[in-house]
């Protein structure tokens, strides 16, 4: 099971963090991400964190200002976000697969669990 919070209202230039809590069958060292979708948009990866990968991955848009984290004590993955723009405002996701492919942002495609999403509004 995955459940996300942190998500909020915040002005630009700000900063939120989002956490995302891992329980059941689905463990920290799946392949792990965060994905957003806004209306009327398709949902896009924004970072990915997995065992095996010496860094994570991150779109473009994101890049230096998102910071993905797994807390190993806390069972939770975590999305640091500053910086934040009004485009960034979207409903976000995390989710888990068992394999991702290396080297790359995985595809929303490729996994199958998913949380149930926290809003994050940019003005």
């Amino acid at each position: 099971q995955l459940v996300e919070s942190g998500g909020g209202s915040v002005q630009a230039g700000g900063s939120l963090r989002l956490s995302c809590v891992v329980s059941g069958y689905i463990s920290l060292n799946y392949c792990m991400g965060w994905f957003r979708q806004a209306p009327g948009k398709e949902r896009e990866a924004i970072a990915a964190i997995y065992t095996g990968e010496s860094k994570p991955y991150y779109a473009d848009s994101v890049k230096g200002r998102f910071t993905i984290s797994r807390d190993n004590a806390k069972n939770t993955l975590d999305l640091q976000m500053n910086g934040l723009k009004p485009e960034d405002s979207a409903m976000y996701y995390c989710a888990a697969a068992r394999w991702c492919p290396q080297g790359r942002l995985p595809e929303a495609r490729l996994f199958p669990y998913w949380g149930q999403g926290t809003q994050v509004t940019v003005s």
